[in-house]
């Protein structure tokens, strides 16, 4: 079993990650902070979302060559980012098996789970551009 150490620091960075739907950055974070009266370092709010990676509480995703993102949902599933605005969002759809053998065989990893982005051009963009 793990042993947490949820200083009032972590949790309150925890919570603002749990009940976010964005995939905050830490500068997201940091500002909902703020925003909810706290008046935390950056340093404790980059080293409270490393904690929380590190404890698998939450998952930090890169996402090419943007900002960090955070998100505390930990089941398996993908993510999709608008190359316009920068939106990331969830997909449900589970990684094809055949695809994780493709990859095993083409590289001779032994591949225990995967993480795939799309990328593309999400609906309130590709509007902007129509209009």
């Amino acid at each position: 079993m793990k042993t947490l150490n949820l200083t009032i620091q972590r949790q309150a960075v925890y919570d603002v990650v749990r009940k976010s739907e964005d995939h905050p950055t830490a500068a997201d974070v940091m500002n909902r902070l703020v925003e909810q009266g706290y008046n935390l370092a950056y340093g404790t709010v980059y080293n409270s979302l490393r904690y929380l990676t590190d404890k698998e509480l939450i998952r930090e995703l890169k996402l090419g060559e943007t900002a960090s993102r955070y998100d505390a949902r930990m089941d398996d599933h993908q993510h999709i980012m608008c190359e316009v605005c920068g939106r990331v969002d969830e997909v449900m759809t589970e990684v094809p098996p055949q695809w994780m053998q493709q990859v095993a065989a083409e590289t001779g990893y032994a591949i225990d789970h995967a993480h795939v982005v799309f990328g593309g051009v999400c609906g309130e963009c590709r509007n902007k551009r129509i209009k």
